[in-house]
């Protein structure tokens, strides 16, 4: 799980929605700024709020574009009293420095799985040089001598207090790094942009000389080591916010353990308490429950700097999640009634001996409060349990909310007490069987339709699902019905089945349009979190407004012009900033506005996209050279701009110099890669696709080898999984994922072998079909989940079992056990599954695509992948324009 979603959810209810836009006044109209925030604009400055910060500067001050920039941390009690006089400080002396202007703000800053990178940073303080830096440095360690405040990672501490400095961007400058994504940027030595490094380590780029001022501080840093430490650090098991979580070796005794690691006023919990306290928690609950079986023995407890560590007995066994790849029998396409019953058995065993555990832990007055699949660690031969992670204990009768909780497992907010551990123990027997329990954030009505789809694919006494529901949907306060009898009532939780075609598309784009925000100016659709990650988010292909309208008009539904116009309005002055691929930035807009009539708008952008370094991109379709190629060459064959084409030749050259490392490349270029990842969004069968559908304009046989050469390298990449399937490897999970999995290599094998037989390759879009049938997927996206299967299944020139109408139906039948309701319309939930999402790439919008192209009419595919005839039989003589010809 992605744990960064969290913080995307408070915002609003149903989607996913930046946190600054949280509402900043209670019921009564109070407000939660900071009351420096609430402040006039002082005389002769300036204000400006970007995300989560607000900004001052006074206007006749120029900065520098780079440099030592100066961040104040603070704690959730001192923050008011810290910005006051920080404020204060500034705006005397006239510099410029912007701030977190509210305690909710802050806190999500500072969460337990907040960015490493960014977490502690309250307030920065921007200098006019080094000169100034070491002074205002200096003085706001007076000034603040004695507060409190988080260590920020990315940077080096002055002193013991709450200021810390690094050196970086102060402007908005950008470039591409070595995998061709697009960051904040510094110049150089010789002036050449390159990344501003933003990790969770301090680092000084390797053309800096630190200031003298900074000597001591630095000498500091360097001289706390782990050497006193009696205990030798083997591998990280886990970082977070809050600190990292290791195995080791006590070097006394040899024996292994594991290491928890708390830093102080860093992650934070719901309740504002911090690693250490939650430390503190974690051992206080295990010491009242030593001697049990079911939970880890505490060894030790120290401090060194002042960083807290608690040393635990290492538990042999495997945590209940990863089970589901070994025994789960829905990863096949037909299980068979004696797979499906032997591994009922199997959940309702393994839930039994967590229900004991539970039990004995009660027993003892401690109530877990984080019960969930990670959590749970089964013996090597299964015949046990030990619960793990105790940070978030309480005693019986503290009454203590939850304060962390996985999202999939978090109980109702008015649940208190053992209530917290029953409601977990409930989504864990639901879960054990289909884990899609994240749903119930959104609606946990979904729980009976869950159950009625266990009780249909697994031999399970209904009365023990029944149960479960009715202690998820059981009202806080109100006594557990343990063992009571009926069902609670399925009824029919859909409006329409997904299979059920037009209907399915009227619903489908009835939740679409009642989703839509044309006021705001971020974005019109909500999606994805990826719209808040990069400048003109809102606008994309991917994740925005573009991949929208393009599916919307794909499925045959009526256009938005609502959407069109803010789409039109948005992209005459795209932010700074803004990417120019094709599924991230200027090029699907581009393309998407031309086959919507905006033809003039279109070739704007597309002029705006080449006179961006577009050079220096990555070779992928996502955001790369085979994506801005693409669109390139349709909007030349559209339009007959020549130069668009040329641009086009000139992405598919420095794409194969990527491939084959050839000439083409300067010194500088990022166009090399190492090839780590695969797929058709990011891998080479994306470059494969270029040079495809430039083949079909040119007849250029050289082409055809290029592509050819591409999908071998994505195939590389590939390993057998059980049942003959072909996946991608990750090196720690196979993937077979439209998007970055092996199902989006076959989408391109289909095209290629419309043109040129190959062996190897029709053996492998054979495995890679088989990959596309299992009867569960995780996520219902186009890109990551069981809709791009949909997609796959339905265009695939591959014949045989698996690519049967009654097959494509099948998977259609199970996009419903993910489909949620919005506004009385079927809807799909996003990427983890938290909130609703309307976007192409991980919500509503790419499952309308995936159907329309299943099941409608209309000739609805992703670009540059039209619809394939069945079966095919092209030779090789020359391109074949009147089936493959990209739009």
């Amino acid at each position: 799980m992605n744990k960064g979603y969290a913080v995307f959810c408070d915002a609003d209810r149903h989607f996913y929605d930046a946190p600054h836009r949280l509402s900043l006044t209670d019921d009564a109209g109070r407000t939660s700024l900071y009351e420096p925030a609430r402040r006039p604009v002082p005389a002769g400055w300036q204000r400006n709020r970007s995300g989560d910060w607000l900004a001052l500067r006074p206007v006749d001050t120029d900065l520098p574009a780079q440099g030592w920039k100066i961040h104040v941390s603070a704690c959730l009690d001192n923050a008011e009293s810290v910005l006051t006089r920080v404020w204060t400080y500034c705006v005397a002396r006239d510099i410029a420095f912007k701030f977190m202007p509210s305690r909710y703000l802050l806190h999500n800053r500072n969460a337990k799985y907040a960015d490493r990178a960014g977490s502690g940073k309250f307030i920065t303080v921007y200098p006019a040089d080094d000169k100034q830096c070491g002074v205002i440095a200096e003085e706001l360690a007076a000034l603040l001598a004695g507060e409190a405040g988080p260590y920020i990672l990315s940077d080096i501490r002055w002193g013991d207090g709450p200021v810390h400095l690094r050196y970086g961007s102060f402007t908005r400058r950008h470039c591409y790094d070595e995998h061709g994504e697009l960051r904040p940027a510094v110049a150089n030595a010789d002036g050449e942009l390159v990344p501003d490094l933003r990790g969770p380590v301090f680092q000084i780029p390797a053309w800096v000389t630190p200031p003298d001022f900074l000597k001591p501080h630095l000498d500091a840093r360097s001289a706390v080591t782990v050497d006193a430490m009696p205990y030798t650090v083997e591998k990280a098991l886990h970082f977070s916010n809050g600190g990292g979580v290791y195995a080791a070796r006590d070097n006394r005794t040899g024996e292994k353990v594991v290491l928890k690691e708390a830093r102080p006023h860093a992650g934070l919990a719901a309740d504002g308490a911090d690693a250490v306290a939650r430390l503190h928690r974690e051992r206080t609950a295990l010491e009242r429950l030593s001697g049990l079986a079911c939970t880890p023995e505490v060894r030790d407890a120290f401090v060194l700097g002042d960083h807290h560590f608690l040393v635990l007995e290492y538990i042999e066994g495997k945590p209940l999640n990863s089970f589901f790849a070994r025994r789960h029998p829905l990863i096949d396409a037909d299980p068979g009634p004696d797979r499906l019953a032997e591994y009922t058995a199997w959940a309702l065993r393994i839930h039994g001996l967590v229900e004991e555990a539970m039990e004995a832990v009660h027993a003892r007055g401690v109530v877990f409060n984080d019960l969930h699949l990670f959590n749970i660690m089964v013996s090597e031969d299964e015949s046990s349990v030990v619960l793990l992670d105790f940070e978030a204990a309480h005693q019986k009768g503290q009454g203590g909310r939850q304060t962390v909780a996985h999202p999939a497992f978090v109980a109702p907010a008015g649940r208190r007490g053992f209530d917290v551990d029953r409601y977990a123990l409930a989504c864990l027997r639901l879960a054990l069987f289909i884990p899609l329990t994240s749903l119930f954030a959104v609606d946990r009505a979904k729980a009976t339709h869950l159950a009625d789809i266990i009780a249909r694919q697994f031999p399970v006494d209904r009365a023990l699902l029944d149960d479960a529901v009715r202690e998820i949907l059981r009202d806080p306060g109100s006594a557990p019905e343990a063992g009571a009898a009926g069902s609670p009532d399925s009824g029919s939780y859909l409006p329409v089945s997904p299979a059920d075609w037009p209907h399915s598309r009227d619903s489908l784009v009835r939740a679409v349009l009642a989703s839509a925000s044309p006021e705001r100016e971020d974005r019109v659709f909500p999606g994805d979190i990826a719209q808040f990650a990069t400048a003109g988010g809102g606008l994309t292909f991917g994740y925005g407004a573009a991949g929208v309208l393009y599916a919307l008009d794909a499925s045959g539904a009526d256009r938005c012009p609502a959407a069109e116009e803010w789409l039109l309005l948005r992209s005459k002055e795209v932010p700074s900033g803004t990417p120019v691929g094709f599924y991230d930035g200027l090029a699907g807009v581009a393309w998407t506005l031309q086959r919507l009539g905006h033809t003039e708008h279109a070739l704007s952008l597309a002029e705006l996209a080449l006179g961006q370094p577009w050079e220096e991109l990555a070779p992928d379709l996502h955001s790369g050279l085979a994506g801005l190629g693409l669109a390139f060459d349709a909007l030349s064959a559209a339009t007959g701009h020549t130069d668009l084409r040329t641009a086009a030749l000139r992405c598919a050259e420095l794409a194969a110099c990527s491939l084959t490392g050839g000439p083409g490349q300067n010194a500088g270029s990022h166009a090399a890669r190492d090839g780590s990842r695969a797929g058709l969004l990011h891998g080479a069968s994306g470059t494969a696709l270029l040079f495809l559908r430039l083949y079909e304009r040119s007849g250029d046989s050289a082409l055809l080898d290029l592509a050819a050469e591409a999908l071998r390298r994505d195939l590389a990449r590939c390993v057998h999984g059980a049942g003959g399937t072909l996946q991608v490897d990750e090196g720690w999970r196979t993937m077979p994922y439209l998007g970055a999995g092996s199902v989006g290599i076959g989408m391109v094998l289909d095209d290629y072998l419309a043109h040129r037989p190959d062996a190897d390759f029709e053996r492998a879009r054979g495995e890679i079909v088989r990959a596309a049938q299992a009867t569960f997927y995780a996520q219902p996206g186009l890109f990551r989940g069981a809709a791009g299967m949909v997609l796959h299944l339905s265009r695939t020139t591959t014949g045989g079992p698996g690519t049967e109408p009654a097959d494509v139906r099948r998977q259609i039948d199970a996009l419903a056990w993910h489909a949620l309701t919005y506004q009385g319309h079927l809807a799909f939930p996003g990427e983890q599954m938290m909130r609703l999402s309307m976007d192409l790439s991980t919500g509503t919008a790419g499952c309308l695509l995936a159907l329309a192209a299943a099941q409608g009419d209309h000739h609805a595919h992703l670009p540059f992948l039209p619809p394939l005839r069945r079966p095919q039989n092209r030779p090789d003589s020359g391109p074949s324009l009147s089936t493959t010809v990209p739009e």
